[in-house]
């Protein structure tokens, strides 16, 4: 497929490449709020954010990417990750970060691997927030032993790692929003977004429109007072990274309907030209999901009398 890179180059000279933390991690860079948050989720009553000891990766292995949050409290080693868009290999990344991460715990220590007494280990506690529109269930479990080819039932793997998967779109898990105001404020802030989005605004004016919301309704509004234009330019990059992938689909959208054209002449015009837009329309639509614009059943709506075909091509498409 032929694209028009100026178009490209373009759109990425608008990106604000300074601002690279993602907002959750921002709004959670306070650690009081952080310690919030932890002890909203387990239930635990620790008072002092003093306590708690920040130990987020910069450069994880593998990856060159930084993990959101991961912490230290009492004799818990806590990994916290914010996801968008559906991930089944949280585990794998999960098992890289903890790896890196006990090395580093294992040498502040002092620690000899080649020694002959038990090193002690921070119990491990692996988090993925999510606030995308694939999945609706309020929590859910994924494994690494589920990602194992072999599987055998007197067969136990020597590796496994654990990712907790909570909903935090607005509405859901509400007893653990109840428990973490903060988290709730999120959550609300990236729904008037969508809402406004949603109702056709562009994206300036939807993230303009939340934050004026957010401030006169109290939510988010000390972090929102400090640092507006920083949550704006974070929320602007972030969504234009998503624009610059929502370009290639038209473009791929385009191509399909040229496609189809051509293959309408040799097969039947109509037939043809209908294939093309399908499968291009396809592309778009998936993007959408994937970036939390409209959920599955929007995206089947809209394909109507193709929708068992669109669900099976979308299956196939999330194997790639």
């Amino acid at each position: 497929m032929k694209l028009n890179l100026s178009k490209v180059f373009r759109f990425r000279r608008k990106v604000n490449r300074k601002y690279k933390d993602v907002l959750f991690r921002f709004i959670f860079r306070d650690k009081k709020d952080l310690l919030s948050l932890y002890n909203a989720i387990n239930g635990t009553d620790y008072q002092n954010p003093e306590e708690l000891e920040i130990n987020t990766l910069e450069n994880v292995i593998y990856m060159k990417m930084k993990n959101d949050l991961s912490f230290l409290v009492g004799a818990s080693m806590n990994l916290y990750e914010h996801q968008s868009t559906w991930n089944p290999n949280m585990p794998l990344r999960g098992l890289f970060y903890f790896a890196e991460l006990y090395e580093r715990y294992v040498n502040s220590q002092g620690y000899r691997l080649t020694g002959s007494t038990r090193i002690p280990l921070p119990f491990p506690n692996y988090i993925v927030f999510y606030n995308g529109m694939e999945w609706e269930a309020e929590q859910t479990e994924l494994t690494l032993s589920e990602a194992f080819e072999e599987q055998g039932e007197d067969r136990k793997p020597a590796l496994e790692c654990r990712a907790t998967i909570l909903n935090i779109n607005s509405g859901h898990n509400r007893e653990l929003m109840e428990k973490c105001r903060r988290l709730e404020e999120y959550a609300e802030f990236i729904q008037r977004i969508r809402d406004n989005l949603q109702k056709g605004m562009r994206l300036e004016g939807a993230v303009e429109r939340a934050i004026e919301y957010c401030l006169a309704h109290g939510i988010l509004a000390d972090i929102l007072r400090k640092g507006q234009m920083e949550v704006r330019n974070m929320l602007l990059e972030e969504y234009n990274e998503k624009a610059e992938r929502e370009y290639l689909r038209k473009e791929s959208l385009e191509e399909g309907i040229k496609q189809g054209r051509e293959e309408g002449r040799k097969e039947g015009r109509e037939e043809g030209r209908k294939e093309g837009i399908a499968l291009g329309g396809f592309e778009i639509l998936a993007g959408l999901v994937e970036d939390g614009i409209i959920s599955m059943d929007q995206a089947e709506e809209r394909v109507k009398e193709r929708k068992e075909e669109f669900i099976l091509w979308y299956q196939e498409h999330k194997k790639r």
